[in-house]
């Protein structure tokens, strides 16, 4: 899975901060700091729902987006795709174990775990 822009991650934030799926309107609204046009957010949208980061809907006129993965989903693909290009899989998963806090490493110990 293929990282995001700068803009792409601004959207998927709001996105994955929301509840309920979002228009271009609510995600222009979210996003009013920054100072962007209305289409330029209708075309990051329409790209990330290209891309497979979105579901897109039909609302009535409208389009409404709802994130195709949680971000912890993303982040997971990310990782993966970062030790896919590893020449060394168990040489880089030892490397990421050793880098974590305790916390980190008793959460993954729990997870290990309960996969058996």
């Amino acid at each position: 899975m293929k990282g995001l822009g700068e803009l792409e991650r601004a959207v998927m934030e709001v996105l994955w901060a929301r509840e309920e799926p979002a228009t271009a309107r609510d995600v222009s609204r979210a996003l009013a700091d920054r100072d962007l046009a209305h289409t330029t957010v209708m075309t990051v949208l329409d790209r990330l729902a290209k891309k497979n980061f979105l579901v897109r809907e039909r609302d009535g006129r409208a389009w409404s987006y709802r994130p195709a993965e949680t971000r912890e989903g993303y982040v997971a693909e990310l990782m993966l795709g970062a030790l896919a290009l590893s020449g060394d899989r168990d040489a880089a998963l030892a490397h990421f174990a050793r880098s974590v806090t305790g916390d980190e490493a008793a959460a993954l110990r729990r997870v290990l775990e309960d996969l058996g």
